[in-house]
């Protein structure tokens, strides 16, 4: 055999069957960096239609995670397979800079602002730890093989970027939508600044949860009113609450005005004394059973409506509290009778304007109670429940007290819980000008992706309450307003001077507004008002993206085409950008909006470092490469939680190995192959030549659509199949005879590697976006002149023009195939038993029906080559009824009796035939020293 192994043509290619990815990846990255690959794919794309992806800014503070990464690389998916389309589609990506996390870490390493730094001197700080930060992070997003604009991001905290911020919340006041209120908001006592609604998330708190009785302080007025109350006993009104910290700042009790409140006489609790108590008849039973009482006589019903405006005594505080009515208040759990404390609540707060009941401020920002809470001044919020407890016991107000775990709101940064707490802030009224029904009727506007999450996004949006925009903190765009010293109202001209103070900011960024005398702004009236030190709600910075990015950017244009974000930006930057967008433009910031569900562990568990269940990208990365990483995203369904672990990712790797090693069959059969001198034109190919080729095109129709409509799983899933069965299955296994043994430039040999070409430019565009790498090491091994990426090109144009709508079509071989696998499954049976090797000790008699035999009859000798066999004798059944069935036949294997060719291996009666070549069949013989064989089907 040896010395015919020259004249065969063995596969040869430089695509390595072993991909190396962590060892090769960072030299390809090398690469897009030396010839500054993004620069070249933006000037490929200056004459072509744009599709702009606006990058949401992950946190500059600490590494990034396995979520981060499934973000990056779903919106790479995209934008790689628009500008395959023939879109410009440039990649901006960006960073939100400023808030307390960042704060949070600078003042860990220098100190607080005003004791052992200024103001100035931190904010430099921050900005240098923040720049830091998204280096680092920067670094693991490239890695990933995400090609975009990264020498120049977006960040929040440059300075024409803050100054952009300005702009727009100039715009908003120019647009009347924003105003000055005092309102109980979200308040963080760590950080000392309140927080919006999109900063909050639930986690389980451990409360106490008490039945306090406020004594009717005035019985005679009570008697006056209802002449029929009887019975004995102290008379109390009874809350039910879950924040015994609040009643400090009790003003009030709510009762509903259509409910109805009972009295009942009985012994409650354990002084054992007679006493009569008010609450609604729809919670008395429940809460007899917290006050242990056996049994109690109902005394009289009464309208809650009847009740308003009778005084109760503060139950430790020397002050009587009155009987208020609000629709708030609901039978759901406790009393039906509300304490009401307008410092604390957002329904407290608004029924308590309506009866003209201010705020006490009590608390100040740290959550520390002031001089004027008496017996609890300087005691923390998160502390003092036990005392109030007590104090109520001391006092016989508390009825009944237990600890209940229930859900209750957090700080997503710091994961502390959170109060309530009225202060004067700065708000987008979501009801004045419409703004609410504004952003809802844009909704309809917008592609929601998939659509179930637009029901989401429109619950949160009809729920959301006006947006508090201030914050109090160090590193934060300023508030940029002049308000008058008496009447805290803005200044008449706020919008032009907005802008004056931002072209200041454009030069110096946030400290240029520190820094500003405002006699040089205001002159004359500089006395008169002073500057706003809050800052900015950093979701403020983030949302407007679409004014200092979109607008700013001459590559990019407002509206986005899309929006990419984690479910959580329902009620996070999504939110707010529709929210700013509505109050500058008047419309949405973008077309779509696709959502991508959160990672789990294989048990679908939510990842935790303190669990250990963290799959860290960095490590994958490192260990199995980047394009493993990739791969894993594309094959798995995105739109619900995403389940990630090392085993998956190593059944992942099997997956990639499959389509590598496809590839590298392909290539490594176009060695010698040079598409300008060595292609066959579509009528003179074979027929399973063009059969495979056009395939790929149909098939490419499909992957091109699943791309357009983001179902990446879809493009993984098709391209893995066909690499198994269309190609690995069939086709590839089929040609090998006529590949290797042929004349090197025979027509037989160079139309398999036309069709092999054609498949391979195809699919490594088909590929590129997912597994991009890996497509730029194909990209590199193809042969022909190409540019000097695959990212510079796009979709395979020249698969067209190769169907046959004659007998050798898709249906013809789509039969085929399916009598190759019952053919095959017999030789198996057959190996398995002793009777053969390989497939070509075989030969084998097929008995179908007529119809079956014509269509195996059109292939005549060549059939053999299909099945990968010795031989193949097809007999008609004459008494068998036409049947187009492939179930419609009987197979026969056996061990071939014929010599062996020790070229090809084929058992051939003519093994010999020529005596100068004693081990070669006649076809070999042709192949090797004569003109060579000619085929015509397959």
């Amino acid at each position: 055999m040896s010395e015919y192994k020259d004249t065969l043509n063995l596969p040869k290619t430089s695509f390595p069957m072993k991909a190396n990815l962590a060892q090769r990846e960072p030299a390809r990255l090398k690469k897009w960096k030396d010839i500054d690959l993004y620069e070249l794919i933006k000037q490929q794309g200056a004459d072509k239609p744009r599709f702009v992806l606006h990058d949401g800014p992950p946190y500059a503070n600490g590494n990034i995670h396995i979520g981060h990464a499934v973000n990056k690389i779903l919106k790479d998916f995209i934008v790689k397979s628009k500008r395959l389309a023939g879109f410009d589609a440039p990649y901006v990506p960006g960073w939100d800079c400023h808030g307390l996390p960042i704060e949070h870490n600078v003042e860990q390493k220098i100190g607080k602002v005003g004791v052992k730094v200024d103001a100035k001197t931190f904010r430099q700080k921050c900005r240098e730890y923040a720049q830091k930060q998204i280096d680092g992070q920067r670094e693991d997003f490239i890695r990933l093989g995400v090609i975009g604009d990264w020498q120049n991001p977006y960040l929040t905290m440059d300075k024409q970027f803050e100054a952009d911020i300005v702009r727009a919340l100039g715009r908003i006041v120019a647009n009347g939508h924003l105003e000055r209120g005092f309102k109980p908001v979200y308040w963080s006592v760590v950080g000392g600044s309140a927080l919006a609604e999109a900063e909050v998330e639930y986690h389980d708190k451990q409360s106490y949860a008490i039945d306090v009785k406020f004594a009717v302080s005035d019985e005679v007025q009570w008697l006056t009113k209802f002449p029929e109350l009887k019975g004995e006993g102290a008379l109390s009104v009874v809350i039910w609450t879950t924040t015994p910290w609040t009643l400090p700042a009790n003003q009030a009790v709510s009762l509903n005005p259509e409910l109805e409140y009972v009295v009942v006489e009985g012994q409650f609790g354990e002084n054992g004394n007679v006493e009569r108590l008010i609450l609604a008849e729809a919670l008395l039973e429940s809460a007899m059973e917290r006050y242990g009482a056996d049994k109690c006589q109902q005394l009289m019903t009464i309208k809650g409506e009847a009740l308003e405006k009778l005084d109760l005594q503060h139950p430790f505080e020397d002050r009587t509290v009155p009987i208020i009515l609000g629709d708030h208040v609901t039978t759901d759990a406790g009393t039906g009778c509300v304490h009401t404390a307008p410092d604390h609540g957002v329904d407290d707060f608004n029924v308590g304007k309506k009866y003209r009941i201010g705020t006490m401020n009590l608390v100040n920002d740290h959550g520390i109670f002031s001089e004027r809470a008496g017996q609890f001044a300087g005691e923390h919020v998160y502390k003092v429940d036990p005392k109030v407890v007590a104090l109520l016991e001391e006092k016989n107000a508390l009825l009944a007290s237990k600890k209940i775990t229930h859900s209750y709101p957090h700080c997503w940064r710091t994961k502390k819980p959170l109060i309530f707490r009225a202060t004067p802030q700065w708000f987008i009224t979501m009801r004045g000008k419409k703004m609410l029904d504004k952003a809802k009727g844009a909704v309809d506007d917008v592609n929601w992706l998939p659509e179930r999450s637009r029901a989401r996004f429109e619950t949160m949006l009809e729920a959301s309450p006006d947006w508090c925009i201030s914050r109090q903190r160090t590193w934060g765009v300023p508030i940029t307003f002049f308000i008058h010293k008496e009447t805290q109202s803005l200044h008449p001209d706020m919008p032009a001077l907005i802008e004056k103070i931002a072209q200041c900011m454009d030069e110096s960024g946030m400290d240029a507004w520190y820094d500003l005398d405002p006699a040089e702004l205001l002159g004359e009236e500089a006395d008169q008002y002073e500057k706003v030190l809050d800052t900015l709600d950093v979701w403020f910075d983030s949302g407007v993206t679409h004014v200092a990015v979109l607008e700013r950017r001459e590559n990019l244009h407002f509206p986005a085409d899309i929006y990419l974000e984690g479910s959580d930006q329902h009620r996070g930057w999504f939110q707010s950008s529709l929210k700013t967008a509505i109050a500058t433009r008047g419309e949405p910031p973008y077309r779509s909006v696709l959502t991508h569900g959160f990672t789990v562990d294989a048990q679908g568990k939510k990842m935790s470092k303190s669990v250990g269940n963290v799959v860290s990208p960095q490590k994958t990365v490192q260990a199995l490469g980047a394009d493993i990483l990739r791969l894993w995203v594309a094959g798995t369904d995105y739109t619900t939680e995403m389940t990630v672990s090392d085993e998956i990712l190593k059944r992942v790797s099997d997956g990639y190995r499959r389509i590598r090693n496809t590839i590298r069959f392909l290539l490594s059969n176009l060695a010698g192959f040079d598409p300008d001198q060595h292609l066959v034109a579509a009528d003179q190919m074979l027929p399973l030549d063009r059969w495979a080729v056009d395939f790929a095109n149909g098939l490419q129709d499909e992957i091109v659509k699943a791309y357009e409509q983001y179902q990446f799983l879809t493009v993984f899933q098709t391209i893995h199949h066909f690499c198994s069965q269309e190609m690995g299955g069939f086709y590839l296994d089929v040609i090998k005879d006529r590949q290797y043994t042929t004349k090197a430039d025979s027509v037989a040999r160079r139309s398999a590697q036309t069709a092999l070409y054609h498949i391979t430019e195809a699919m490594v565009r088909w590929i590129a976006p997912i597994l991009s790498f890996t497509a730029e090491e194909i990209w590199e091994a193809l042969p022909g002149d190409r540019s000097e990426s695959v990212f510079l090109a796009t979709w395979y144009d020249k698969l067209t023009g190769y169907d046959d709508n004659g007998q050798y079509n898709h249906a013809f071989w789509k039969q085929i195939i399916a009598i190759k696998a019952a053919v095959n499954k017999e030789l198996e049976k057959s190996r398995v038993d002793g009777k053969i090797g390989g497939s070509l000790d075989a030969e084998v008699d097929i008995q179908c029906s007529k119809d079956l035999g014509d269509i195996l009859g059109r292939l005549g000798d060549e059939l053999r080559f299909v099945f990968i066999t010795s031989a193949v004798r097809v007999n008609v059944m004459v008494d068998k009824e036409v049947s187009s069935d492939a179930e419609a036949f009987k197979i026969e294997v056996k061990r071939s009796e014929q010599k062996k060719c020790v070229r090809c291996w084929h058992h051939c009666a003519d093994v010999g035939v020529d005596p100068n070549h004693p081990e070669l069949c006649g076809r070999c013989v042709s192949n090797v020293v004569g003109d060579g064989e000619e085929r015509q089907f397959a």
